[in-house]
């Protein structure tokens, strides 16, 4: 796979919606993440087997360094909200059934033991509880999205 082909994988998985595309063959293992809150942020790791020519091996950390540096800022700006987390791998949904209304919005006072969402894993749908109380500031996931474990899901301030 030439460097034209991954650059073309990546805006197609950019303009596609999707949140996490993973690319295996024989020589090449390729992983490409997009976020779709505001600005879409595009990470790719393209990791070459031994047996490649050094000058491709040498283009990957020029790929993944300027990418690594970017999601730390939001981290600084959010240190004072809390951040719950999924407990498991699954699909993440924000509300009970396609005809109820959301469980949370953005701005909802939530208490300790309310029903933040739903993650279905393995044809089971199990409610995502909160552990805290406080306001929800912002929501990280999209409906419908898959979720992995420990993933962020929701941002809370707690005052």
């Amino acid at each position: 796979m030439d460097l034209k082909e991954i650059q073309n994988l990546i805006k197609f998985v950019a303009n596609s919606g999707v949140a996490e595309v993973k690319l295996e063959m024989d020589d090449v293992k390729i992983t490409i993440r997009t976020t779709l809150e505001g600005n879409v942020t595009e990470t790719t790791y393209v990791q070459q087997m031994p047996a490649q020519a050094p000058l491709q091996q040498a283009a990957v950390p020029q790929q993944i360094a300027p990418v690594a540096a970017a999601p730390e800022a939001p981290v600084v700006e959010n240190a004072h909200y809390i951040t719950i987390k999924s407990p498991i791998i699954g699909t993440f949904y924000r509300k009970p059934s396609p005809d109820k209304p959301m469980f949370v919005e953005v701005g909802k006072t939530i208490s300790k033991g309310d029903v933040l969402c739903v993650i279905e894993a393995m044809k089971l749908f199990n409610e995502i509880e909160s552990e805290v109380s406080g306001k929800i500031v912002k929501i990280l996931v999209d409906d419908m999205s898959p979720v992995e474990f420990d993933q962020p899901l929701f941002l809370v301030d707690p005052s």
